[in-house]
């Protein structure tokens, strides 16, 4: 999984496919750009074949060498087993948008194989069934992504704002923040119980506003037909949230901001010069976060979203930040423990389109096969199948 690999992206499609034929894959942490082994079988080289994945079969004595190698106590190295192919579910809607989500990309052209599900199944008891979630580019706090301003006169903005009425009545809700709210509030049980959470873009920030605000009522009459609670800044409660503390709200519905938990209107970097540095860490102390910034380059290309980056200066204690750009103070993938479950944030819409716009062509992940921001979403992927240590540090 070094620079020698044609293909990183579908090398992840590999080793969820030898899990999912009940084989075990060896993930050997920064050896070699953290390299996948497994026992030697003719399918799995036909597959590699097939799939356009390089591969190199070696002898017995030359894996027990590189075990031996990743194992020293001296190398920043180690080896974790995945066992078992996790149960893949991504929150999206089942109605065409004017936009394409990064994940969903990605897990097509691996060949990883999910399943779709929307407020009506996750408020039906759903999620306990599946080991991982993503949640598409969301908006939890019920504003419709703040597009008001921009697109209310869309075909696809209203028929969207129509579909989502119609469903919170379906379900019982008077309005569609009511309705996010217990989403959200199922997704964080969800996690609480040993499931596994991935966000992007406003899927992360839009969240943990949510959750904070289930006492007050943050949207505008534009959005659920009566006004902002005045006091609502003062009521948000932020021992509910996974990542964030002490923000302040956004209720502009002319904005497209929800919080200062995004740094978007304040950044100025350049294209040239937008780059975020993942963090080094221990492959034997602190596993988890080693899994999850596994790459053939340290360095990634940034990319903005409506979430672009996360203010450091609002994350809460104990946040384990894996990628930054340290000079303008801003997170840009993070993760944490949430009960018995895990979740990882990650800001942008794509990381093979810097500035995706409303009604872009999706990105052609054939031109992109070594990206190593879609990298890091695959790696989240694997992360379920994993034994992990409990991390020291």
């Amino acid at each position: 999984m070094d620079e020698e690999q044609k293909d990183h992206l579908k090398s992840y499609g590999i080793a969820f496919w030898v899990l999912k034929n009940q084989q075990e894959v060896d993930w050997l942490l920064n050896y070699r750009g953290g390299s996948f082994m497994m026992k030697y079988d003719k399918n799995i080289e036909d597959e590699c074949k097939i799939r356009g994945v390089s591969y190199q079969v070696i002898a017995d004595a030359a894996a027990t060498q590189i075990i031996t190698e990743v194992s020293d106590p001296s190398v920043n190295m180690d080896l974790v087993k995945l066992q078992k192919a996790p149960k893949m579910a991504v929150y999206s809607p089942k109605s065409k948008l004017p936009w394409d989500d990064a994940v969903t990309l990605v897990l097509k052209y691996a060949e990883i194989p999910y399943e779709v599900l929307y407020d009506e199944e996750v408020i039906k008891g759903d999620l306990p069934k599946y080991d991982w979630l993503h949640l598409h580019h969301e908006d939890f706090t019920g504003q419709f992504s703040k597009f008001y301003a921009a697109y209310r006169y869309a075909q696809w903005y209203n028929d969207d704002v129509k579909s989502q009425n119609a469903m919170a009545k379906k379900l019982g809700f008077q309005k569609v923040s009511q309705m996010k709210l217990a989403v959200a509030e199922h997704i964080r049980d969800f996690c609480a119980g040993g499931g596994f959470l991935f966000a992007m873009c406003s899927g992360t920030d839009t969240f943990d506003i949510a959750l904070a605000s289930s006492n007050t009522d943050i949207c505008g009459p534009m959005f659920d037909g009566d006004a902002v609670d005045p006091a609502a800044q003062n009521k948000l409660d932020y021992t509910q949230t996974f990542a964030f503390q002490n923000f302040q709200l956004d209720m502009n519905p002319e904005s497209h901001q929800f919080s200062n938990i995004d740094v978007t209107p304040t950044r100025q970097v350049e294209r040239t010069r937008d780059f975020f540095t993942l963090f080094d860490f221990s492959a034997k102390w602190d596993v988890v976060p080693s899994m999850l910034t596994q790459n053939h380059d340290k360095v990634i290309k940034g990319f903005m979203g409506l979430t672009t980056a996360f203010n450091k200066n609002r994350l809460k204690p104990g946040v384990t930040i894996m990628g930054e750009m340290k000079t303008g103070n801003e997170a840009r993938y993070i993760h944490g423990e949430f009960g018995k479950g895990q979740w990882t944030f990650y800001g942008g819409h794509d990381p093979e389109d810097y500035q995706h716009a409303v009604g872009d062509p999706p990105t052609d992940l054939k031109l992109h096969p070594n990206s190593p921001g879609y990298r890091l979403i695959l790696n989240n992927v694997l992360f379920p199948a994993a034994n992990k240590k409990k991390q020291k540090t």
